[in-house]
């Protein structure tokens, strides 16, 4: 009785253990193509999030608008994520790459917000400048 416990047990171990990684897809997409697709299903997603009234009947063009960017379709993107993600290693390497391009966005972004902000500031001073010589 205990010998066939063990065995089942050894079994279990074995059988939960899968290291499936799926057949390479013939209309796979590239890794760096991924990349850009992947950031800008980000950028859709946190943009969908931040709809207003108005704009929730376009909820989903968001991501319709990067199948078309990128002239994919929802299957051909599906079964290449379904590819990446079956390699830990592969997609981690993708979604470390999409963090690059979105923090350099980010920064980018902060920049050009802070350039204006500066631009604003020396703008009010001369116009306080004026008042106060006046």
């Amino acid at each position: 009785m205990k010998g066939i416990i063990q065995l089942l047990i050894i079994l279990v171990l074995f059988s939960c253990t899968s290291n499936t990684i799926y057949k390479k897809p013939k209309d796979l997409i590239p890794q760096d193509s991924m990349v850009m697709i992947l950031r800008d299903l980000y950028i859709a997603n946190t943009a969908r999030n931040h709809k207003t009234c108005k704009e929730q009947k376009y909820e989903d063009a968001y991501v319709h608008f990067i199948y078309d960017k990128y002239k994919i379709d929802t299957l051909r993107f599906s079964t290449s994520n379904i590819y990446y993600t079956s390699d830990y290693w592969k997609y981690k390497e993708i979604l470390s790459q999409v963090k690059i391009e979105l923090d350099s966005l980010i920064e980018q972004k902060q920049k050009e917000f802070n350039l204006s902000n500066e631009e604003d500031e020396k703008l009010n001073e001369k116009a306080l400048e004026k008042l106060e010589i006046k």
